[in-house]
Parts: structure tokens; C-alpha cells; sequence
């Protein structure tokens, strides 16, 4: 898929989540106004997390998009990465953070669940909304994984683009937040017991630290300048070695600078009469064969050094 429509569709993602969560924030922080349940109030505080993360995903789609200049000559793709990792700071401080603080404060002192047929209500359009955002997510990374030809679950563990996995992490820790939250609604109202509430409460919590560890590791990693896979790094290998003029790599080092944007430098041995012109030609021959396989190598520098060059010094 081109990168320009991967976009289009990255942003379209993000604005169904945004949506949908920015309703059911507000429809289940009134439900849990109503019922005094904990549990709803975690629910409600993570749908505002997941609303302030669908802006942050917004803007690292908008500012990735900005040309190379003089400060920035590679571009502003590893701006992803940075807002992605701001979302996942949001998921930890605003949606886990309260959870549990919420979940502690339930079970410290219980209070009793009203108007239960409201909070059903409200978390049943919210399963539904939060299904929706996560179906469209869902759809994105399995075409994403059929153009990549790897299977949908190697995808989404190995996807540089983290905007369509980040939305489908937070719509899955929601769907299954919202059932935990039902579970402490209807087990507080059997039992009588404060103490399900709040279970439910501390366990949403975890649920999204688990969500925010995960994602803030692949972007942090992606942040400090993470390497093409190491089949990609053989691949890249193979096609040097096949290009005429080269004898063998010495030397290969590559970093994603964004979803789609990859640097490759290479220190490639050359026979020793090698000419200018030969070396020359050499280069670009390299370049056009790694661009050619991999699209997403938008820098190629290669050095081209002789077999007498590369030994050692001696004293």
C-alpha cells in the first residue's frame, strides 16, 4: 500500500477512536456518577486517556509528514515514535494511575451501587462503539500484514507503524476493561460487597499498565534507532554481494528513522584496480538494487574501500 494512503487510512483509524472514545468518556464518567460505581469511574477515567492519545496519535501522523530540512535533513518520521510514547505516558498516568487509585479508595470504603440498569445501558453502547473502533484497527493491520506477506500476529509485533496498533491496544484493553467493569457491577449488586467494585477497579488499572508498558518499550526502541529485522539485514547483505564489482560486505548498518523510512550504510570490499569511475558505478548499482527490493530504504551511503585497505596496521 502507498505510504500516502496508509495515511489516509492511519488518520482515519484514529479519528473513529477518537470519537468513540470522547462519547463514552463522557457518558460513562455520568454513569459512574449515578451508580457510585468505581469500576465505571475507571472505565471512564481510561476512555479520557484513550481520547487524549488519539490526539496525540494525530499529531505525530501531521508533524511525521514534514519535509527534510537543513536541522532535521532525515525528516520528522521518528516524530511517531515520540507522540506514540506520550500516549503511552497517557495510558499509564491518567487511565492506570486513577484505576487503581479509584480501586484502592472502593475497597478502603465501599460504598453501595445504584441504578445498575444505567450502568449496564451505558457499557453495553460503549462494548459496542469501543468494538467498532477496534474492528476498523483490527481491518487496517490485517491489510497491513497481507502487503508486508507476514501473518497478522508477526505484524503486529514487528509493524514499525505503531498508529493502527496502538488504537487496536487501547480498543482491546477497553473491551476487556468493560467486561470487567460489568463483572463488579453485577457482583457487587449479588454479594452486597463493596469489595468487587473495586477489585474490578484496581484490575482495569493493571490491564493498562500492561498496555502502556508495551507499547512505550516498541517506542522507545524505535526512539534510540532500532535495525531492520535480520532477515532484512541478510536480504541487504545478499543483493550487495550479487552486485557486480563488489567482492564482499565488510560492514552493515541500518536505522528506521520512521515507518517508512530507512537508512542503510555499507562498507562494501571492491577489487584492488578498481578505478573512480568503477567505484562510482559500483555505488549507485548498490543503491538502485537496495531500493528496488526494499522501498522503505529512502537512504543509501556506501563506501567502497579495497581488500589492501582493510588490513590491519601494522607497528
Amino acid at each position: 500500500m502507498p505510504e500516502e494512503n496508509r495515511g489516509g487510512e492511519s488518520v482515519g483509524t484514529v479519528l473513529v477512536a477518537g470519537a468513540a472514545n470522547l462519547a463514552i468518556a463522557v457518558a460513562k464518567l455520568v454513569a459512574g456518577a449515578l451508580t457510585g460505581s468505581s469500576a465505571m469511574l475507571a472505565e471512564g477515567a481510561h476512555s479520557v486517556a484513550d481520547t487524549v492519545n488519539q490526539v496525540f496519535l494525530l499529531t505525530a501522523l501531521k508533524r511525521s509528514e514534514k519535509p527534510a530540512d537543513s536541522r532535521h535533513p532525515f525528516g520528522y518520521g521518528k516524530e511517531r515514535y515520540f507522540w506514540s510514547l506520550l500516549a503511552a505516558v497517557g495510558i499509564f498516568v491518567l487511565g492506570a494511575g486513577f484505576s487503581v487509585l479509584e480501586g484502592i479508595h472502593a475497597l478502603l470504603s465501599p460504598e453501595p451501587v445504584e441504578n445498575l440498569l444505567v450502568g449496564y445501558v451505558v457499557l453495553g453502547l460503549a462494548f459496542v462503539f469501543e468494538g467498532a473502533s477496534w474492528l476498523k484497527a483490527l481491518l487496517q493491520l490485517r491489510r497491513e500484514a497481507e502487503n508486508r506477506r507476514v501473518g497478522l500476529f508477526r505484524h503486529v509485533v514487528t509493524t514499525p507503524d505503531p498508529t493502527a496498533k496502538t488504537v487496536a491496544f487501547e480498543d482491546t484493553a477497553a473491551l476487556i476493561g468493560i467486561l470487567l467493569a460489568a463483572a463488579g457491577l453485577t457482583l457487587h449488586a449479588v454479594t452486597g460487597g463493596g469489595v468487587w467494585d473495586g477489585l474490578a477497579s484496581i484490575l482495569i488499572g493493571l490491564l493498562l499498565v500492561v498496555v502502556a508498558i508495551s507499547l512505550g518499550t516498541q517506542s522507545k526502541r524505535n526512539l534510540i534507532g532500532e535495525a531492520m529485522p535480520e532477515s532484512a539485514r541478510r536480504g541487504l547483505t545478499e543483493i550487495l554481494d550479487e552486485t557486480p564489482g563488489v567482492d564482499t560486505v565488510v560492514e552493515l548498518l541500518t536505522m528506521r528513522l520512521g515507518p517508512e523510512d530507512v537508512l542503510v550504510a555499507a562498507r562494501v570490499d571492491v577489487e584492488d584496480d578498481a578505478s573512480g569511475g568503477d567505484l562510482e558505478r559500483v555505488a549507485d548499482e548498490g543503491e538502485r538494487r537496495i531500493r528496488e527490493r526494499y522501498p522503505e530504504v529512502r537512504h543509501v551511503f556506501l563506501d567502497p574501500t579495497t581488500a589492501q585497505a582493510n588490513l590491519p596496521t601494522r607497528h
